[in-house]
């Protein structure tokens, strides 16, 4: 199974140039089944540019995580912290396998979706 991500460009761009190795969450699906994550551009792109495998799902609190993924965050500390404000705990969900669209997709034509807050589930 997958889900659709809305990622705002310049992070998602980053996921395909290398990077960024993760992609930081608040929250996250429940779905155990996910193994896929499709990547919606936010505006002003508006388009689905490629896919990546999960690798490992990390739950911790703000300071292990960022200890552990800002190697390869693709963001600056204050941005992680800024995102994180008012939570004790996040997610970051490890990169693998990414491959980028040759032609950008619609959301709406291509998936039967409408640009999702979080996240949508995709069969």
């Amino acid at each position: 199974m997958k889900v659709v991500l809305s990622i705002k460009p310049e992070f998602a761009f980053k996921i395909f140039d290398g990077s960024k190795k993760f992609e930081f969450r608040k929250a996250i699906f429940k779905n155990r089944n996910v193994t896929s994550v499709i990547v919606y551009a936010s505006s002003p792109v508006q388009k689905v540019i490629g896919e990546f495998e999960i690798g490992k799902i990390i739950n911790n609190d703000l300071e292990t995580l960022w200890s552990l993924t800002k190697e390869h965050s693709g963001i600056t500390e204050d941005f992680f912290y800024e995102y994180f404000s008012k939570k004790e705990r996040g997610y970051a969900i490890q990169v693998k396998n990414k491959k980028i669209y040759k032609e950008p997709k619609c959301l709406r034509k291509d998936f039967n979706l409408h640009p999702p807050q979080s996240f949508a589930y995709v069969k």
